[in-house]
């Protein structure tokens, strides 16, 4: 990545907040019983959380990134294996899961994806489109970081890691005071962007539900989105020989449906197809699965059988799905079959097993693997503008801990840019 000369990447590490800021306290020599004060807190130093802290920065405001991890922005070093699928052509309200449909619109609007781009652009950051609009670094995804931090640096933001959140409490005066493992902070605005449950190996946690609950906030109930799916005993010692196995398919639940690859694993499904309608799935449902997408099965086979063709059903199923994957779904004396001999039923039998296959999953794999938490904040509670508390003035929520999800593909980055975006200009 090449940067322009005067913004050159810098990881703001706790060693490079300790220097003292002219005009406030900053927080050299801090201890436990001293107190340093900051216009803007963040708690989160992700993607919403940096985009909040650059954007509020660059107003002038003094601004305070903490996190209890040692690094900031894993999951955006983790994303799009290791590329960072960071935002899409194509945004739109419509990919997103909310129980309040319209609140990302505003934000959304107001700062888009094609903002976000000519931030990309502005560092040089070499990019490319995949299906569906999906846009991916080169390189790597910690161009993206890099870029961050670096507008971080350029504007002042102060971030400091390894700082755990003891104590939050609400001062007379308005402000807020926090009490961490790294000492005493006030600010005027607080935002939480310290995101949801998911991939608690990276640190996740369920700190922003607690912080809303204490200012009487609401939490949506919360699940796994974007996660594969596990399956019934019976099928999994039907289907987990078919790990590796990658077919274009459309994947439906409920009055939703996704056209994209699925991927067989030795634990389930998985794969975009299934990442995307596991947001919609609940537990119990059948997933209806057409394994052809792109031909009429029956109407192929039968002008086969009225040609004369000899070959075998497997035979000529093997031109459009593995045969491994056959077997499975197909008995083998079907499948050992000249087409010549099959009766209609036989072949309507066949159609209907790789047009309409049914299975219910087991669950999902839950928190583990799930690249977003469905549910969370109330977005009702805030004003869709500001991203600010309607009835704890000064209090922000920005990114994956609201009740806003996107689909696989971008839209989660870009929902954490323009929450976080928005909330800066207003901290």
């Amino acid at each position: 990545m090449v940067l322009s000369p005067d913004i050159q990447p810098a990881f703001i590490a706790q060693s490079a907040v300790t220097r003292v800021t002219p005009g406030y306290g900053g927080l050299a020599g801090l201890s436990l019983n001293s107190i340093a004060r900051h216009d803007v807190v963040i708690v989160g130093a992700g993607a919403s959380g940096l985009m909040c802290a650059i954007e509020s920065a660059k107003r002038g405001r003094r601004v305070l990134v903490m996190d209890h991890a040692a690094r900031a922005g894993r999951k955006i070093l983790m994303s799009g294996g290791g590329r960072c699928n960071f935002t899409n052509y194509r945004i739109d309200a419509e990919n997103y899961i909310s129980h309040n449909p319209h609140f990302c619109k505003s934000a959304l609007r107001r700062f888009t994806q094609w903002d976000f781009l000519a931030l990309v652009e502005k560092y040089r950051i070499p990019y490319h489109e995949r299906l569906h609009g999906q846009l991916f670094c080169n390189d790597s995804a910690k161009d993206i970081l890099d870029m961050l931090l670096a507008e971080c640096r350029l504007h002042g933001v102060q971030i400091l890691l390894g700082c755990t959140l003891n104590q939050l409490r609400r001062l007379d005066d308005g402000d807020f005071e926090l009490q961490t493992s790294k000492g005493v902070f006030h600010c005027q605005s607080l935002v939480v962007a310290s995101g949801g449950l998911s991939i608690p190996k990276m640190g996740a946690s369920p700190l922003g539900y607690k912080i809303a609950e204490q200012f009487g906030i609401n939490i949506r109930p919360t699940r796994p989105g974007l996660a594969p799916f596990t399956l019934q005993p019976q099928d999994k010692d039907t289907l987990a020989p078919l790990a590796g196995i990658a077919v274009p398919c459309i994947v439906g639940a409920g009055s939703h449906a996704f056209r994209e690859n699925l991927l067989f694993t030795h634990r389930g499904l998985s794969g975009p197809a299934i990442l995307q309608i596991s947001s919609y799935w609940r537990p119990g449902e059948l997933l209806n699965i057409d394994l052809l997408p792109d031909v009429d099965i029956l109407q192929f086979l039968k002008q086969q059988r009225a040609v004369g063709c000899k070959l075998k059903l497997q035979t000529l199923l093997a031109e459009y799905l593995p045969k491994r994957l056959l077997h499975a779904l197909l008995e083998d004396a079907w499948l050992s079959m000249a087409v010549a001999d099959c009766a209609d039923r036989r072949l309507q039998d066949v159609a209907e097993r790789l047009h309409g296959w049914r299975i219910k999953p087991g669950g999902t794999e839950g928190y583990r693997t799930a690249e977003v938490t469905l549910g969370g904040v109330d977005c009702d509670a805030l004003s869709s503008k500001t991203m600010e508390c309607l009835t704890a003035p000064g209090l922000f929520f920005v990114g994956e801990v609201l009740d806003v999800s996107g689909w696989l593909g971008g839209y989660n980055f870009q929902w954490a840019w323009s929450s976080g975006w928005c909330a800066g200009q207003y901290t």
